[in-house]
Parts: C-alpha cells; sequence; structure tokens
C-alpha cells in the first residue's frame, strides 16, 4: 500500500533543506510534485529518490549554513556594514542573487521574527534589523535586473495598515530578474495608490498584495476591492495573514501565493497567459 503524500514543508525537512530549496526543486523538476487546495504535496518514495542532497566539502557547507545565523547577529544590533559583509562573503563564494533572498535574508529574518516572539530579543530590535534589510536590499537591486523588452508590469505593495514591505521588495527583486518590470509600492499603501499605479502601469500583468499583518481585513478588502472594481487585472492575495486559497479568495482575491517563489511562479503563468496568441489585449 502505498504512502499518503506528505507536504512540500515535510519534504524539506526531511531532505534537510530549506522549504524555499525545496521549492526549487520542485520548479525545476527535481522533486515531482501537485497541487491540492494550493498546497504543494510530494510522494514520500520521490523524496527518499531525490535523498539528501550531495553537499561541498565539509568546511564549505558547514560555512553555508551559518550564513542566515550569522546574518540575524548583524542585523538585531543593526550592524548594516556587519551585514553587508555576511552578503558579500556569500556571493563571494557562489551563491546567486536569488539564493541569497530565498536561502540567506527570508531565514535570518524568520529567526529574528521567531526571537521576537520567544521573547529573546526587543520589538525595537526587530524593527532596526527590518530597516537594515531594506537598505540592503536596495543595495543588491542592481545584480537582478535584466536587459531587454519585459514580460510586463506587475504592481506590488501592502495593504493598508500593513507596515512591513520587506515581502514585495524581495519578490519584487526576484521578479526582476525573470524580465518583468516591477512597480513596488512597498508598506501601508493606500488603497488608491494601487489603482493609480495599475492604471498607469505599461502592459500590466498583475497586482500582488502581500499582507502580513494579521487583524487587518478592512485593509485588505479595501486594496482588493479598489483594483477590482476598475476591472483592471488579476488579483494575487499572499502573505503570513493570508495562509490559504480559501482565504484569498473570501478576502476578494483571484489568486493565492504562500510563498516568494510561488509568488514568482504565479506571476510567470499570468504573464504567459496574458501573452498568448490570440488572446484580447488590454489597451
Amino acid at each position: 500500500m502505498s504512502e499518503p503524500p506528505i507536504t512540500l514543508e515535510e519534504a524539506a525537512r526531511r531532505l534537510g533543506v530549506h522549504y524555499m530549496t525545496a521549492y526549487r526543486y520542485v520548479r525545476t523538476g527535481r522533486l515531482p510534485a501537485s497541487k491540492a487546495d494550493g498546497i504543494w504535496l510530494v510522494d514520500p518514495s520521490d523524496v527518499r529518490r531525490l535523498g539528501r542532497p550531495r553537499e561541498a566539502p565539509s568546511g564549505r557547507a558547514s560555512r553555508r549554513r551559518d550564513y542566515p545565523r550569522r546574518l540575524a547577529g548583524r542585523l538585531v544590533v543593526a550592524d548594516e556594514p556587519g551585514a553587508w559583509i555576511v552578503l558579500q562573503d556569500a556571493l563571494a563564494a557562489g551563491m546567486p542573487a536569488e539564493e541569497l533572498y530565498l536561502d540567506l535574508i527570508a531565514p535570518a529574518l524568520a529567526a529574528i521574527g521567531d526571537d521576537w516572539a520567544a521573547g529573546t530579543i526587543s520589538v525595537a530590535q526587530e524593527h532596526q534589523a527590518s530597516a537594515v534589510v531594506l537598505r540592503l536590499i536596495g543595495r543588491l537591486g542592481p545584480l537582478f535586473r535584466r536587459r531587454g523588452r519585459t514580460r510586463g508590469t506587475v504592481v506590488l505593495g501592502a495593504p493598508p495598515g500593513d507596515h512591513h514591505g520587506i515581502p514585495s521588495a524581495l519578490v519584487a527583486d526576484l521578479l526582476r530578474s525573470r524580465g518583468f518590470s516591477v512597480i513596488d509600492l512597498g508598506a501601508d499603501t493606500p488603497a488608491e495608490s494601487f489603482t493609480d499605479a495599475a492604471e498607469h502601469a505599461e502592459r500590466l500583468v498583475a497586482v500582488g498584495i502581500a499582507a502580513t499583518r494579521t487583524g487587518n481585513d478592512d485593509g485588505i478588502r479595501s486594496a482588493v476591492a479598489a483594483v477590482r472594481d476598475q476591472g483592471l487585472a488579476p488579483i494575487v492575495l499572499g502573505g503570513a495573514a493570508v495562509p490559504t486559497p480559501a482565504r484569498a479568495r473570501q478576502l476578494g482575491a483571484d489568486h493565492h501565493s504562500a510563498s516568494a517563489p510561488e509568488a514568482v511562479e504565479l506571476f510567470d503563468q499570468l504573464a504567459q497567459q496574458r501573452n498568448r496568441p490570440g488572446r484580447d489585449q488590454p489597451a
């Protein structure tokens, strides 16, 4: 009798890798997976077949695993030069820019969030770490620029009342590396700003709303409704405050994204649909 499928999170745990790394295995075809109600499911036998990925020599592998902890340590004391050195070390060791975001910055921020929830760091330290990360992302941005004609424009931002701008900033650069033009409106974006940006965007693909603050349903709904009322583009909703596709639909969105890599994949699919031959294009 075959084993029941497991989630991608559990597959990542069994492989001993970060969720974002396991997701890349799915995206590149190394790990077969299917989606059910927006959740990636994996056959345990495929996980065993893949096994734990071969690592670089032990010293180098150990340093690679150490990067998020080192970065988190620099961020909580607002040591921007020190944090920048960690990122430069990772780049010099051969870590691609996309992995820098998904396997270094994102885990470091998650660790800081866990420490704040556990009461081992203060809310001030959590905020100063976020401020430093935004500046570091600004410095790293040129690594993600791609020349040539864009595949269309994606508008991103956090809804009114949500003061976290890092999720949309990370996704914005990942999309730029895939050839998209991105308008990132940042944190606490007024609903009308989403519609204004979307109305003036060239070859608009979709509008993405990153909602991290729970209890902010009114703010999320206002942003979604503002875009939907104008019929401007598909609306993608994700973030910690929107954990499931059902919740995204309840808040009025067309699509749900559970993570940054899934968001990139979804926008890629929407761009392909938009640019399909014979499909009516907006003026």
